[in-house]
């Protein structure tokens, strides 16, 4: 059941960017997807911790001291409110220029750059295993990015989706640091929270969204919301409970193909020879980085195999770290 469950949760997140070609074709605008996709994610959230208290209590590492714990509420709606924020509004910019399969795989090296940030940082080690996913990953998206040739290839889309891959990374190692402190499910709900302030207050200033977008529109934004938000999050909990956290986001590699399958049935795209053989090496390279390393003389695993964990979480959002290790 544990690794149904985190496919399940994968092929939720891997539909987003389907149902975000959808309901630009709906007429949907940006501003209103990501307004409507978090603020309604965050009351969903809302009402699932009114409704099951325990999850306000479960799966936090430890009770922090008033002061501590309300620097941690702050990092986490900070969280939603700068990272997660610009990270999704550079996702769905590039998804209006170019296929949701490309973008999903440019996307997918926020692994290798959090493992590299991690290194850098002096959080991780570089192992020769690494070192090797990491050259398989860096060739991979070559050949992805070499093989676009067609319409679906945008340079500013591709721009803007490595963008997102290395906000996203940022966001990872900076959440890596809270993610220990509070339940899964409230850290998701306050980066929600924080992520819709954001876009709400950008709306007013801006003007504010068109959320006329009819049935159509409106049904897309709720399988955002919900299917790839929402859903998505609980389901990668409830597996990652099951499963253990190596194995969670070893899974989670089923997200990407499950973009390019869904955008080659619904939308039509495809990719050539070169893009799949690719495609392939990055998946290759992103589930080697997530075996688990051997410990370091201090005991401490690896810093960037939690903050992947907690990437999923939060990002539709895979917000795991160990203990609960799932946004």
């Amino acid at each position: 059941m544990g690794p149904a469950l985190c496919l399940l949760s994968a092929a939720c997140f891997g539909a987003m960017a389907v149902f975000g070609k959808l309901a630009y074709e709906a007429g949907v605008s940006p501003g209103a997807l990501l307004l409507v996709r978090f603020g309604l994610a965050a009351a969903v959230l809302g009402v699932l911790l009114l409704l099951r208290p325990g999850l306000r209590r479960g799966g936090a590492d430890e009770d922090p001291p008033a002061a501590a714990g309300g620097r941690v509420l702050v990092t986490a709606l900070g969280l939603g409110a700068v990272g997660y924020a610009a990270q999704a509004s550079l996702f769905f910019s590039a998804l209006e220029l170019m296929d949701a399969s490309l973008l999903s795989l440019i996307l997918y090296t926020y692994p290798v750059l959090v493992t590299v940030a991690a290194v850098l940082l002096g959080r991780d080690r570089l192992t020769p295993g690494r070192l090797v996913a990491l050259l398989a990953a860096s060739s991979g998206m070559v050949l992805v990015l070499l093989g676009a040739g067609g319409m679906g290839f945008h340079p500013l889309g591709a721009l803007l989706a490595f963008g997102a891959a290395v906000v996203y990374t940022s966001y990872i190692l900076v959440a890596d640091t809270v993610v220990h402190r509070l339940p899964p499910v409230v850290l998701s709900t306050l980066v929600m929270t924080g992520a819709a302030g954001t876009l709400g207050v950008r709306a007013a200033v801006t003007g504010g969204v068109d959320l006329d977008v009819g049935l159509p529109g409106w049904f897309w934004l709720a399988c955002i919301a919900v299917v790839s938000t929402v859903l998505a999050m609980l389901t990668f909990f409830a597996g990652l409970r099951r499963t253990g956290p190596s194995t969670a986001a070893i899974l989670s590699t089923f997200e990407p193909v499950v973009t390019t399958a869904l955008a080659a049935l619904v939308l039509g795209e495809s990719l050539s020879a070169v893009q799949l053989a690719g495609a392939a090496l990055v998946l290759s390279a992103v589930a080697v980085l997530q075996v688990p390393a051997p410990r370091s003389s201090t005991g401490a695993p690896g810093a960037a195999r939690g903050g992947l964990r907690v990437g999923r979480a939060m990002f539709g959002v895979r917000a795991a770290a160990a203990p609960h290790d799932e946004a």
